[in-house]
Parts: C-alpha cells; structure tokens; sequence
C-alpha cells in the first residue's frame, strides 16, 4: 500500500528532491518550493492526501526546478 505524506513532510521532500537532483543548496530549494507554495501550486497536495507521494514528489520537484525562473510559471496558475 502506498504511504501518504503529510503536507508538511512533502514538501520537505520535495525541497529534499531539489537539492539531490539538481545540485543546488538548500536555501535555493527552499525559495524555490515557496515560492511554488505561494503561487497555490502545492494547493490541491493539501486538500488530497492521495498526491503526497514519493514519485509525485519527484515529478513536482522537476516541475518546481524547471519553472523557477519564470515570472509568470504557467504551472502556477490555477
């Protein structure tokens, strides 16, 4: 059975994700997570349990990472 994260803990293994996959520091995973967090991207991961997976967490460290420099990140607006 698949095991739920709270929204907290995913969030920081997301954080986590960014620092191992894409070689940057902490402090720049962490802007770049709440920054996601503030545009309502994780928004939906808060109200469905069933979206704080290890392999969504993966996914949505990609997208976090590959959007991070746009100002206006399609992926952020809902």
């Amino acid at each position: 059975m698949e095991q739920f994260m709270t929204y907290e803990a995913y969030l920081d293994e997301v954080t986590t994700l960014l620092t191992e996959m894409y070689n940057i520091n902490d402090e720049a995973a962490i802007k770049y997570v709440m920054r996601a967090q503030a545009a309502n991207y994780f928004s939906p991961h808060d109200d469905h349990e069933e979206m704080r997976t290890q392999d969504r967490a993966m996914q949505d460290a990609k997208t976090v990472y590959e959007t991070r420099n746009k100002s206006r990140p399609e992926i952020f607006k809902k």
